[in-house]
């Protein structure tokens, strides 16, 4: 199991604390970090920032080393997708060959509203989203060629410069449904499940890996984005508990907030979030990023850690 932190970077994640953030990582022995793509919260607070996620990216470059730098996941209605490619481009020269992108829908209307993206329906977006990938994957694999869509034209493009790394990995999110991993198993290198449970996973893997047979493809990386509550001990992480509910606005009984987080989420002392995470692998995940919702707090990167030792 290969573990990655994920931060929602739209909550008032600044600069120095993505510094920090990085430097933990790289400390902890983690493969990578990943953070949300996002122009504001999520979490109904018009009051918090978010920098822009691949202006960080190409930033965190120069100041990390070894750990994997992308998005979970971009949305294709943000940019123009030679846009998204080339600022991902950027990104994998200033870290030397360590971006992935990870790209999708959108789906936060509000954000849309605020900073005047379209927000079209359901079907719509996806038509977009299936047209960018395309042409993202077809730049980063170095093809010359036209694209005639229904909403981008394309005439002779070939991206220069190519991304460093041989590969520059895509990752496709979702709940397995059919559209969606019809898309990754066309362009994509990795499908990324968000906040499911063991039975969910092996019912999305199963599905994910019989259209990649159907293909004739490599299998998918199968990954898994969901949230962490993580503590050195019990008493430990109840006090994690107690400061995560006063940032979400909650409230009540910290035990039974706990218990109440459900199976989608990891939730426990080290011990306890390895048990889980072997549960996940025998469902067929090989790597997660698991989200630190209390962005502010490191120790609990330490920890995911000790789950790498």
């Amino acid at each position: 199991m290969r573990i990655n932190l994920m931060i929602e970077g739209q909550e008032s994640v600044t600069w120095d604390q993505w510094v920090a953030v990085a430097g933990a990582c790289e400390a902890a022995g983690l493969e990578g970090l990943f953070r949300s793509d996002h122009y504001q919260s999520v979490q109904g607070r018009s009051d918090r920032s978010s920098l822009d996620a691949w202006a960080t990216m190409a930033a965190l470059g120069p100041v990390t080393e070894r750990i994997r730098l992308g998005t979970l996941v971009s949305p294709t209605s943000f940019r123009h997708p030679s846009v998204l490619a080339k600022s991902v481009v950027t990104a994998d020269h200033t870290s030397d060959g360590r971006v992935e992108l990870g790209i999708g829908a959108g789906w936060s209307q509000v954000e849309h509203d605020s900073y005047g993206f379209a927000f079209h329906d359901l079907g719509t977006r996806f038509d977009v989203f299936e047209e960018q990938l395309e042409i993202i994957a077809r730049q980063f694999a170095g093809e010359v060629f036209d694209f005639d869509g229904a909403h981008y034209v394309l005439r002779e493009c070939r991206a220069l410069p190519q991304p460093v790394q041989p590969h520059l990995p895509i990752i496709v999110g979702g709940g397995a449904g059919p559209r969606s991993v019809r898309n990754a198993v066309a362009w994509a290198d990795e499908y990324n499940s968000v906040y499911a449970d063991v039975a969910t996973i092996r019912d999305q893997h199963a599905r994910i890996m019989a259209a990649c047979d159907a293909a004739g493809r490599d299998p998918l990386t199968h990954s898994l984005m969901t949230a962490c509550l993580i503590g050195s001990d019990e008493a430990n992480l109840r006090d994690r508990a107690t400061r995560l509910q006063a940032l979400l606005g909650e409230d009540g009984d910290v035990d039974a907030w706990i218990a109440d987080r459900g199976d989608a989420w990891i939730v426990g002392t080290v011990a306890q979030v390895a048990a889980q995470l072997d549960e996940l692998a025998t469902a067929g995940i090989e790597r997660v990023m698991l989200q630190n919702l209390l962005h502010d707090d490191l120790e609990p990167v330490a920890l995911m850690g000790q789950l790498v030792a």
